[in-house]
């Protein structure tokens, strides 16, 4: 399969190739540069595992303001 690169820079992705991967339109997609060549792939799903934990236990209690002071828990304290 052949296309063409755009003046922006853009290339369509053959239909066969989009169906066989699960390619859908606004899907994020990632370019690798491997030796000479490149790999196009799906970005990884938000539920797929990730390098480090950050980020993924959600609180649901309300976030300290920036400007709170530590210390005037001890001085308020009983």
């Amino acid at each position: 399969m052949q296309t063409t690169l755009t003046s922006k820079g853009q290339v369509t992705i053959p239909r066969d190739v989009r169906q066989h991967f699960g390619l859908k339109q606004g899907m994020a997609i990632t370019f690798e540069i491997e030796g000479d060549h490149i790999a196009l792939r799906p970005a990884r799903a938000p539920g797929q595992a990730q390098a480090s934990g950050f980020g993924v236990i959600k609180s649901r209690r309300q976030g300290v303001p920036a400007d709170f002071d530590v210390a005037s828990l001890a001085i308020d304290a009983p």
